[in-house]
Order: structure tokens, then sequence, then C-alpha cells
């Protein structure tokens, strides 16, 4: 045992007796790479398959290297340039969001010039969600950002009216011809109705202990993972409200903290002095109360 420490101690020392800053710089470059691949593909059907294939190519690895197995040695250097071109089919898809995404980082710069569009009327979707609680009326709110969405707005009925808290409450009124599907709000104007969004194979909603949520949430999540729009999703069974963005979902929200969320996704600097001012009333609140003790 003390021998084995000391070779392991021996090699360490050799490993950073050679150690420079260009290694260094090597394997942050070489660690970065592999973390901003698998930060692409979490919460992906994704990375369920590139478990699978890291295990199979391990344990065939394994295999290959033993010396009394020649002829599946051979066959494995046959056939991995085959199965290496085979990856980009494989997960085509996910490298296609990772893109986009990158894509939409990029666009965030200072020098993009494009930006964000903030809706205006979050107190009219505030206020109609809040009612379609009320009421367990079902609904499922698209706010459009940066990427567009003309080929979901193809799929419904275009109305491009003026966003207003009673005209989405006559959109999703049960048994209307619009109620099912999505509407689509791209600043101030209501674009389409009954649009049919693309359904999430991320498995969240599977992994999850509740079995309320339906097609309207894997909807949501669905367009939350192509793009970088915001959904609000109302539950027809429950009545909870909740907010979707880059396949991650907020539960259980009152009116309150759904328009806090909605501000803070297009007013940051806002949300954040909104803080500090609560924090500072709450503070002054405290100084007063102990003024007034006896």
């Amino acid at each position: 045992m003390t021998e084995f420490i000391d070779n392991l101690l021996a090699n360490l020392a050799f490993i950073f007796e050679r150690l420079t800053w260009v290694s260094i710089l090597d394997l942050i470059l070489v660690t970065a790479v592999f973390f901003g691949i698998l930060f692409l593909l979490r919460g992906t059907q994704a990375m369920a398959l590139l478990r699978g294939a890291l295990l199979l190519f391990a344990f065939i690895t394994l295999l290959a290297s033993l010396k009394i197995l020649p002829a599946f040695s051979w066959l494995v250097q046959t056939t991995l340039p085959a199965l290496l071109l085979a990856i980009p089919v494989i997960f085509a898809p996910e490298i296609r969001h990772g893109l986009e995404r990158l894509g939409r980082a990029g666009a965030l710069l200072p020098g993009s010039k494009k930006g964000q569009q903030a809706p205006e009327p979050i107190s009219a979707v505030v206020s109609a969600c809040s009612r379609l609680s009320d009421r367990q009326h079902g609904a499922l709110i698209v706010l459009q950002r940066q990427d567009s969405l003309d080929e979901y707005l193809r799929t419904g009925v275009t109305l491009d009216a003026r966003v207003t808290a009673e005209l989405l409450l006559q959109v999703f009124y049960p048994n209307t011809p619009l109620h099912d599907g999505a509407v689509i709000i791209s600043g101030s104007r209501l674009l389409a109705a009954s649009c049919v969004m693309p359904l999430s194979a991320s498995g969240v909603l599977t992994r999850s202990p509740e079995r309320q949520m339906g097609l309207r949430h894997r909807a949501a999540l669905g367009i939350s993972e192509v793009s970088d729009a915001i959904s609000v999703v109302v539950s027809e069974e429950t009545g909870s409200i909740s907010v979707v963005h880059s396949g991650r979902m907020i539960r259980r929200l009152d009116p309150e903290r759904l328009e806090n969320v909605l501000r803070a996704f297009y007013y940051p600097s806002q949300a954040r002095g909104g803080l500090k001012r609560n924090l500072s009333r709450l503070f002054r609140r405290q100084v007063k109360r102990k003024q007034e003790e006896p």
C-alpha cells in the first residue's frame, strides 16, 4: 500500500513539474467545449442518447483492447469511421437547437442591432390569466421575442388585433372555434389564435411527480425549446398558471408573481429596481416598528 501511494505521488509530481500555462489553457478549452455541449443538450432527449452512446463506446473499446479477440477488434476499427459519420444524423435536431441557442445568445451581444420587443399589454395578459384561472378555462399564450414564429402563425387563424383581457377571455372560452391551440402575441398585437405548437419530447413532464399537465404544457415546453418565446399556460384541470422559457417551467403562479416574472423577462433593470425598493420599504418598516416599541 505504501509503495502504491509513493508511485502515485511520484506520478503526480512528474505531471505538475511539466505543467505550463499552455497546457493549463489547453485543459480549460477542452473542459469548456465539453461543458458547452452538455449545457446545450441538458433537458433534451439527446442526453439519454449521449449516455447510452458513451456506455456502449466504453464497453466496445474495452472488448477491442483485449488481444484474445482479434476479429472483434478488426470489426470495431473498420466500423468506427462510419459510426462517427452517423453521429450528426442521429443528433441532427439537437445540434440544430444548440446552434439556434448559440445564435440567440449572439443576438444579445452589445453590437447586435435587433433588441427584444417588450409587449405593452402585460397587464391585460395577467388579468386574463387570473380570470381564466378562476373559471378553470385552459389557455396557452405565446409571447414572441426575437425569434420569428411565422411558421406557427400560418397554422392558426389570423386576428391582428390589439391585445385586451376581454379578447383573450373570448378566444379561450370553452367550445368556441378558437379555444384550442395557442395565441401568439407580438408587441401589443394578438397576431393569431388556434396556432399549433410543437410538442416537447424532452421528458420533463414525464419526470414530474404530478400528472395534471397535458398537451398545453407540452406545447409550451416545445415552443420554448425551439425559440426564445415566453409561454403562459393556464391549466384546464387545476386552474394553475405556469410560465415556460428555454425549456424551464415555473408553476403555481398567482397574478402578482406572474406579472413580476413577465416584467423581469422584458424589463430586467426595472425588476431589479423594484426588488431594491421592496427591500428598502421592508427595512424602513422594521426601523419604524423598533422606534415605536417602548
